[in-house]
């Protein structure tokens, strides 16, 4: 297992997958409340936890989808993870799916939460595109 700055630079290179920018942006903005927090994201949720082998990338995020949609508590979380999960191949079809499905399991508020969500990920995504010249 990865241990001390080589999983904090997997855990980092990980969120850079997911979303360019993300390491610094968490970083940043956690470090602000105590310089050893941004760790406990970098190294232990993505660097240890999702880096682990046994799952790729696009399957994790397909997971984190799901499970932020039943929580219905984490928004931000939860567009943050759908815009991943589209950076990490997932299809707007089969993320769609995914809240569709949390409609069984969560209920079909969670899942409306999970629409709106899916929705705000499309545009900003769709945004970002019309910004960089269709490359995201």
């Amino acid at each position: 297992m990865k241990m001390g700055k080589e999983l904090t630079e997997h855990g980092r290179s990980i969120m850079e997958s997911l979303e360019p920018g993300l390491a610094d942006r968490v970083m940043g903005s956690l470090a602000e409340l105590d310089a050893d927090l941004p760790f406990l994201i970098t190294d232990y949720a993505f660097g240890a936890v999702v880096g682990r082998e046994g799952l790729d990338l696009k399957t994790r995020e397909m997971l984190s989808v799901a499970s932020l949609i039943t929580l219905g508590n984490a928004q931000p979380q939860l567009e943050l993870h759908m815009r991943a999960a589209l950076n990490v191949g997932v299809t707007e079809k089969e993320l769609l799916e995914i809240v569709i499905q949390m409609a069984v399991y969560a209920g079909v508020p969670a899942c409306m939460n999970g629409l709106t969500a899916f929705r705000a990920a499309i545009a900003q995504r769709n945004a970002l595109k019309s910004e960089t010249g269709g490359k995201s």
